[in-house]
């Protein structure tokens, strides 16, 4: 099986969605399980992707910390405990985190003028350079591929992406 294709490896439902009739119902299981072999396709190469990047900002980056280099690039300095919530992880895994990005000379913590007890970790010069090379280099080629598509068609896929994104959580 070609996990690139096919990366859930579930069998296809045949289980009707309860609206209309049988054959809508497997029609639109048919849909559906189509939309989910594509996303997980879409998935794997997006988590190869975040790897390529996170070595090309360097060679022992791993995914967490590429993950709060991410979030740092988009907020600024902010509190360890803060990157642990957004990123969905516990205290101490953000912490052995934040020590290997700071061995890496990655990020930088400093006290929170605003709250002694916290620390913020911020993103060095270094770190913000490569970080914008790379999200300039997976911009173009996201220009690279969408731009041979009708305007309509990416637009339409953008209000779609939309839309799956503000269904849930």
């Amino acid at each position: 099986m070609d996990c690139t294709r096919t990366p859930f490896a579930v069998p296809p439902s045949n289980a009707s969605t309860g609206s209309g009739t049988a054959g809508a119902g497997t029609d639109m299981a048919q849909a559906i399980r189509a939309a989910e072999i594509e996303l997980g396709t879409m998935l794997v190469k997006t988590r190869k992707s975040l790897k390529t990047r996170a070595a090309a900002i360097h060679p022992e980056l791993q995914p967490m910390g590429f993950k709060v280099l991410m979030l740092l690039a988009l907020s600024g300095a902010v509190q360890q405990v803060a990157l642990t919530h957004e990123v969905g992880t516990d205290k101490a895994v953000m912490s052995r985190t934040i020590k290997q990005l700071e061995a890496l000379g990655l990020v930088t913590r400093t006290a929170d003028p605003s709250d002694g007890r916290g620390q913020l970790v911020d993103m060095t010069p270094e770190a913000q350079a490569r970080y914008a090379a790379t999200q300039s280099h997976a911009r173009q080629l996201l220009f690279d591929r969408l731009s041979t598509w009708d305007i309509e068609e990416v637009r339409r896929l953008a209000d779609l992406l939309a839309r799956l994104n503000e269904s849930g959580d």
